[in-house]
């Protein structure tokens, strides 16, 4: 479904990404782990046509999005459900939602899908009028989650969807994810909780210092003593 090979970012003269490769198959979770400042969010964002690589391929469906604006990536079925869930404060719950689906692959159905999301997050429901600055931390969340999905991704990326979250509400958040990718979406997931997110993940990838350093099933590295040591303290 997604196939990066040999992409290079950079931030100026800095390189943030050095030869990347990843595959994410139809209804996968893969989990992308490593330490702060690894390219984590930088690989996400130049998926999401936020960045531009210097080289290197990104396929999606068998097309090449390398570069493409990021509302065209959008329109072809990837979402986004960014770092610090980025809310249009002022905009009610309705609003931000609706925003979601101004996209064109979504407008047809957005009454419909709107139902979805609201059965989905019920408190959303019950917020739908009040501001979205308003909502605690965890509804925002929601909210970012429900916007994406009114723009009817088929792919969504999460970029570390448990920051600054009571640990409660973390498990929400988690539980929303697999309950997705059980029901067919498939995910990216870009997580500061090593641990859980390599548990949830079919396969996982090992970034340090913008490059791929190990891959393999979520349960292999799990397993594996230099990712324990490293990123679980173990």
């Amino acid at each position: 479904m997604l196939t990066v090979s040999g992409l290079d970012v950079f931030y100026g003269d800095a390189q943030a990404l050095d030869q990347v490769a990843i595959e994410v198959g139809q209804g996968d979770l893969v989990a992308i782990v490593g330490a702060n400042g690894a390219g984590k969010t930088t690989l996400i964002r130049t998926i999401a046509g936020m960045l531009k690589p210097r080289a290197g391929a990104i396929a999606y469906r068998g097309t090449d999005i390398a570069g493409l604006p990021s509302s065209k990536v959008c329109n072809l079925g990837i979402g986004q459900v960014a770092e610090g869930r980025q809310v249009f404060p002022t905009l009610t719950v309705g609003e931000n939602l609706a925003m979601g689906a101004v996209i064109p692959r979504a407008r047809a159905k957005a009454a419909a899908t709107l139902e979805e999301v609201l059965t989905m997050f019920p408190r959303l429901r019950e917020r739908y009028r009040q501001a979205a600055g308003t909502l605690s931390g965890g509804e925002q969340q929601m909210l970012a989650i429900g916007r994406c999905l009114m723009g009817q991704p088929e792919l969504i990326m999460f970029d570390e969807p448990s920051l600054g979250l009571a640990p409660a509400v973390v498990q929400d958040v988690f539980r929303t994810i697999r309950r997705l990718n059980e029901n067919g979406m498939t995910v990216v997931l870009v997580e500061q909780n090593v641990a859980v997110s390599l548990r949830l993940a079919s396969r996982a990838y090992v970034l340090e210092n913008g490059r791929v350093v190990m891959s393999g099933t979520g349960a292999a590295l799990l397993g594996d003593d230099r990712v324990r040591q490293a990123y679980m303290g173990l």
